[in-house]
């Protein structure tokens, strides 16, 4: 059964960077609200529908979904490292079950997730432990990407294989709202970042903190108004809350990937998870906003929404 669901954005920068202490001490309030949601609703397994920031994939193979069967977490930006705590059998009737409902999702014995996954999984386990975990990767970084539509036919498919489990399931939608990460695209990438692109691999503990102080200093950056990359769209990020409080889904149908882009930045596209989390609790979802603001030294439109099933 489906006990519940959050959708919260998540920053690389949260475990370094310091917003202006007013505004955390407000998300992290929400925070507690939510942390008490989930220990209200005792889950004993958490569905988390997550994006991947080109660490766990990669041109080589990318799939528009993607369930976790076996996995590790990678351990970025203060997430915890190490192999997950994936119930295979219940992971692999889910992936059964969402492909018999017509959805293409692909399996993984050996998948690794990074920050997107596991830093919604750690903050809101305070109080209630939300480690035994079905990862479910939804490509929101690597054009091609899946339509919003296939988006909703996955979150439908795994709500319905959700209802009928006799585990009580949360769900976790991980992403979003507007940002414009520091991320390479394979269009007019050099060939060294081409082939990292396509072919992966592990970071070395030199590259990994290279990578995570060029976004520390991005986030101090844009926080300046000195950043070269698009600014966080808090008209935008309005919308889209409003429209999934108001049980709208279909909020981002008429914008193509290029206008999602050009107005939530290359980051706007995570608002896939939030769909998908949204659409498995069927319509006449509940939904309670928390908390919503641009932080810029997160560089992320923050927000936090609760969500019972129809």
């Amino acid at each position: 059964m489906i006990v519940g669901s959050v959708c919260i954005s998540h920053s690389p920068l949260m475990d370094s960077g310091r917003a202006d202490p007013e505004t955390e001490k407000r998300f992290f309030s929400a925070l507690r609200i939510a942390e008490e949601y989930v220990a209200e609703a005792e889950p004993d397994l958490t569905v988390v529908f997550y994006p991947d920031h080109i660490n766990g994939f990669f041109y080589e193979l990318m799939p528009s979904f993607c369930v976790g069967i076996e996995g590790a977490s990678i351990g970025d930006f203060g997430t915890a490292a190490g192999k997950l705590s994936i119930p295979g059998d219940t992971a692999m009737d889910l992936a059964r079950s969402v492909l018999n409902a017509g959805v293409d999702a692909a399996v993984s014995m050996k998948i690794e997730v990074d920050h997107g996954a596991m830093q919604p999984i750690e903050l809101l386990s305070a109080r209630h432990d939300l480690s035994n975990m079905i990862p479910i990767f939804i490509n929101c970084a690597a054009a091609p990407r899946p339509t919003l539509d296939r988006v909703r036919a996955l979150g439908r498919a795994v709500g319905d294989w959700a209802r009928e489990r006799p585990e009580r399931v949360l769900i976790i939608g991980s992403g979003g709202l507007s940002h414009d990460p520091p991320m390479p695209a394979l269009d007019g990438a050099s060939p060294e970042v081409r082939k990292r692109l396509i072919e992966g691999g592990a970071l070395s503990h030199a590259q990994r903190h290279a990578r995570q102080r060029r976004a520390l200093a991005e986030g101090a950056n844009v926080a300046a108004g000195t950043s070269k990359l698009l600014p966080l769209n808090a008209a935008w990020d309005r919308k889209l809350m409003d429209a999934f409080v108001a049980g709208d889904l279909r909020i981002l149908d008429e914008s193509s990937d290029e206008e999602i882009t050009a107005t939530g930045g290359r980051g706007g596209h995570e608002v896939r998870t939030w769909i998908a989390a949204l659409a498995a609790l069927g319509q006449e979802y509940r939904p309670n906003e928390l908390f919503y603001e641009a932080i810029d030294n997160w560089i992320t439109g923050m927000g936090v929404l609760t969500a019972d099933p129809a």
